[in-house]
């Protein structure tokens, strides 16, 4: 059974949201570690939005999801009746149309934006390195990859949306005249510096200075053909426009560090971070403008920007359809059991027959025809069942009937097959 948990600017404050984050890295394998019920979990954190997705096992559904939310309290420090307040718990079904529409920007502040698709997938990445993944998170996320590549290219919901990065340059351009007279500091060199940097030039930014807290602007800098910096205080003497979207844990730019700055011009500060790689007091700051990821959420005209009927609709099929291939996943397991089962009713009976001098050709080949016809009517409904949603029933029926147990191995899945 899958599982998510999901807070996002939807049903969090920012401040939540932040909190949220900073655990998110090895969150994954604590809440694998935490309980046998998980068998897996892939965990996504982005400025917007942070959500567990879990595969359970179905036995644990009725308490899975309070005890993850319990060690998600526990992990982040976060009051645990606020973070029932902010969380949205979904499951079954419920959870592919949900992912499959983050992935597709559908859910995001400005719709369409098209950096959560890269982030989602980066969330798999992770889950995999840490050895937390499952097969059916794994089918998931990459059935979300596809869904979100469709909606992309086949509704122009991309077209219609734009990134929080040039939603963030949209509201600062209210502030600065003309970009290309600006020397803009970036700080950070990850995927939101590349999306960051690419915004900045089409606006005509010219020149551009790179500080990395991680010590990786050099790198970016070549690639890029911006110049790196070593010293941010020295670099916030010549800079006017500063854009930061580190991972960093703590603070980049502190109210003494731009307080110390000897230029006399305004400085725009566009905090991209999460956690918050700027404290907010420097906004207090005379000649100092800060424009965060509060300011920017408040600003985003969702109503201008609304999904395209189109998308929506594409995202439910593909949910549709990755459910009811899932549901029939699900009672393969136990129609394989099935079949083993009466094949191997047959195997004895034959064998009796044998005994008795009475097994010949023609009675072999009458009684496995007659065991094919009786297991095939089974075997379809109990596909066609799934696929509408009733795979446990199937599961639950052919157990208490055949008693058939918890599963069989690979042996014995290749008898029933060669049996059918």
């Amino acid at each position: 059974m899958l599982l998510c948990l999901s807070a996002s600017h939807r049903t969090a404050a920012f401040d939540l949201l932040e909190r949220l984050s900073v655990g998110a890295t090895d969150l994954g394998t604590e809440l694998v570690e935490a309980s046998p019920s998980i068998e897996g979990a892939v965990v996504l954190a982005t400025c917007n939005r942070f959500e567990a997705y879990l595969d359970v096992d179905g036995s644990a559904r009725a308490d899975e999801s309070e005890r993850a939310l319990r060690r998600v309290a526990e992990l982040t420090g976060v009051d645990g009746d606020r973070l029932r307040e902010a969380v949205v718990v979904h499951s079954d079904a419920a959870v592919a149309e949900h992912l499959f529409a983050v992935s597709s920007g559908l859910e995001s502040v400005v719709v369409g934006e098209g950096e959560i698709a890269g982030q989602v997938r980066r969330a798999l990445e992770r889950a995999r390195a840490q050895g937390t993944t499952s097969t059916h998170l794994e089918r998931l996320f990459q059935r979300a990859s596809t869904a979100s590549r469709e909606v992309q290219n086949t509704t122009g919901l991309g077209g219609a949306g734009r990134s929080i990065v040039r939603l963030a340059l949209d509201l600062a351009s209210s502030r600065i005249a003309d970009w290309r007279d600006q020397d803009v500091l970036l700080v950070g060199t990850g995927a939101y510096a590349g999306a960051s940097l690419a915004a900045l030039r089409d606006r005509g930014v010219g020149e551009v200075a790179v500080y990395s807290p991680s010590g990786r602007a050099s790198r970016f800098a070549t690639r890029e053909g911006v110049r790196p910096i070593r010293d941010l205080r020295s670099a916030l003497e010549t800079a006017t426009v500063v854009v930061t979207c580190s991972g960093a844990s703590t603070y980049v730019l502190t109210p003494e560090l731009v307080a110390a700055r000897q230029a006399t011009g305004p400085l725009f500060v566009i905090d991209l971070g999460l956690p918050r790689n700027v404290d907010p007091r420097v906004g207090e700051l005379p000649g100092v403008e800060l424009l965060d990821l509060e300011t920017i959420r408040l600003h985003a005209p969702l109503s201008e920007l609304a999904a395209p009927d189109e998308a929506r609709d594409l995202v439910g099929r593909a949910a549709a359809q990755f459910t009811a291939e899932s549901s029939e996943h699900q009672v393969t397991s136990a129609v394989v059991a099935f079949r083993t089962h009466v094949f191997g009713i047959l195997e004895a009976e034959l064998a009796r027959l044998g005994e008795r001098g009475l097994r010949d050709q023609t009675t072999e080949r009458a009684l496995r025809h007659l065991v094919s016809v009786l297991v095939h009517q089974p075997t379809q409904r109990a596909k066609d069942l799934a696929r509408a949603g009733q795979g446990e029933r199937v599961v639950d029926a052919l157990n208490t009937l055949f008693d058939l147990g918890t599963g069989l191995d690979e042996e014995e899945r290749g008898r029933a097959s060669e049996a059918g």
